[in-house]
């Protein structure tokens, strides 16, 4: 029952933070451009006037890429620069917003503020990139650890085939994404506690993370695992959409581009779902902890 209820709360919170949402993915598409502008500058100086778009509407031609010759290393390295610039500014700019967002999910109670979204972004920025940059280095840790290292031991074993490898590689993979729901928790525990404290600490908002997972295991793993099928459906099924989809007309590019961006922002809708649903399972865990509290100390 707890768990239906803190789902449906977080889906009407990230609801009525839609103006949070949209201003999340226009930050995205802004950052995006660092790869793409410069990306098809340098595709438009290698290919020129050619039939570029004819050549790859089927599909990606290998040939077109072969005969770029001397232009293959400018095109490459536009690619890379941007590609580099982009994680990095993604990375800042997710601590900020997501402070913001975190924010507007707390309550229904007042109405959506773009100078409150922004506020609450600047004032846990810090908080928020502490608490982003452990757990992701924490998950990159376990994928070494869990994945890399073992499949590697496997692969150089010259007795293992190539299937056993893979059953390995699907084993270990399905161990990690057990794992993964914890960290995920943590880390939106951690930022949930962190707005609503004004006092920045971002170690102690890690430290409430994993307490409140493990205090509050049952419930909140459910509901994490309930979140994140939900997102990898969802993902799945972008997937199958978009592949099934071969423009060969400029208008058909540009509706391709409206569809994916629709589908970009219901994603990020869904994460704020998942925020939103972990914010409210905290609270309704905090109430029962704090009445709880008195019983215990009288033990």
């Amino acid at each position: 029952m707890k768990i239906i209820i803190t789902i449906k709360a977080g889906l009407l919170r990230s609801s009525n933070s839609w103006k949070g949402i949209l201003i999340i993915w226009l930050c995205s598409l802004l950052l995006v451009s660092l790869v793409a502008i410069p990306l098809k500058g340098a595709l438009k100086s290698g290919f020129g006037n050619s039939m570029i778009t004819e050549l790859l509407k089927n599909g990606i031609n290998v040939e077109v890429f072969a005969d770029l010759g001397a232009n293959f290393r400018s095109i490459f390295s536009s690619f890379s620069s941007g590609l580099f610039m982009s994680v990095l500014v993604g990375f800042l700019i997710n601590s900020f917003l997501s402070g913001g967002l975190f924010n507007s999910l707390k309550g229904l109670s007042e109405k959506f503020s773009a100078t409150e979204f922004f506020r609450a972004s600047a004032k846990n920025f810090w908080s928020f990139l502490i608490i982003t940059f452990i757990i992701s280095i924490i998950i990159l840790l376990l994928i070494i650890i869990i994945i890399v290292i073992p499949i590697a031991i496997v692969s150089q074993n010259e007795v293992t085939s190539e299937g056993a490898a893979f059953r390995t590689g699907i084993i270990l993979t399905s161990i990690f994404l057990l794992f993964l729901p914890i960290l995920l928790l943590v880390a939106d525990y951690a930022r949930a506690w962190q707005v609503d404290h004004e006092k920045n600490s971002g170690f102690k908002a890690i430290g409430f993370g994993f307490s409140r997972t493990f205090r509050t295991f049952i419930s909140s793993y459910s509901l994490m695992l309930i979140l994140m099928i939900i997102q990898i459906l969802y993902g799945w099924l972008v997937l199958n959409i978009i592949s099934g989809i071969k423009p060969v007309t400029g208008g058909g590019v540009f509706l391709l581009f409206i569809l994916s961006q629709l589908l970009f922002i219901i994603k990020i809708l869904l994460k704020g779902w998942r925020y939103g649903s972990i914010t409210k399972l905290m609270e309704i865990n905090s109430i029962i902890l704090t009445s709880a509290s008195p019983d215990q100390t009288a033990r």
